[in-house]
């Protein structure tokens, strides 16, 4: 993966679509979520036209606050899972990457007044509009002991949501996959804050 990665959001889709593109432009990752789907089952692909399909996301129940998300390859095989912290991840989100029945790394927000301040603002009238320049949510990933290894912000937009993705230490190719789906999936969760 060649970093930083770019992700947008398509504006104007009834059924939240993020394409991810590496520093040169070049597209990555396809993201299209289904609408009205009690069991959340999201797919992957290489390409705008949805014909490649990469990666898997199944969530384990229905419609649940902390279900936990597995993730596998076209080919079926599990590659790892993320699951949201329950009722830690009200006040600041946090979410665990699971390989296996291990977590060894956690998505956590860095300062969350900023989501507190961004839902106060913007129900202002016109002043509200301009909330996505000022309010950028950031995402730490790290390790058990603390040591960062990849940072999510979003950037200061007008009208569309595009985030960042920077590598900020070494990960395993099997760890860097568990990480993008893991920060993949909390951006569908978590895109009406901020």
């Amino acid at each position: 993966m060649q970093y930083p990665l770019e992700l947008t959001f398509k504006l104007w889709a009834l059924a939240p679509q993020i394409s991810v593109a590496d520093h040169q432009g070049n597209l990555v990752f396809y993201v299209k979520q289904k609408l009205f789907k009690l069991k959340e089952a999201i797919t992957i692909f290489a390409d705008a036209d949805r014909t490649r399909p990469l990666y898997y996301i199944k969530a384990d129940r229905i419609i649940d606050f902390s279900a936990r998300y597995d993730f596998s390859d076209s080919n079926g095989t599990y590659i790892g899972g993320v699951k949201r912290r329950g009722l830690k991840s009200l006040w600041k989100a946090r979410y665990d990457i699971f390989d296996g029945d291990v977590s060894n790394l956690t998505i956590q927000e860095k300062n969350p007044w900023v989501k507190i301040a961004d839902a106060l603002l913007a129900e202002i009238p016109i002043l509200g509009m301009f909330t996505g320049y000022v309010f950028n949510p950031v995402y730490l990933v790290s390790r058990a002991d603390g040591t960062v290894v990849m940072r999510l912000e979003k950037i200061p937009t007008f009208l569309s949501r595009k985030f960042m993705i920077k590598a900020v230490d070494q990960l395993s190719d099997r760890e860097e996959e568990q990480v993008l789906l893991s920060l993949l999936m909390m951006l569908l969760l978590e895109r009406n804050r901020g």
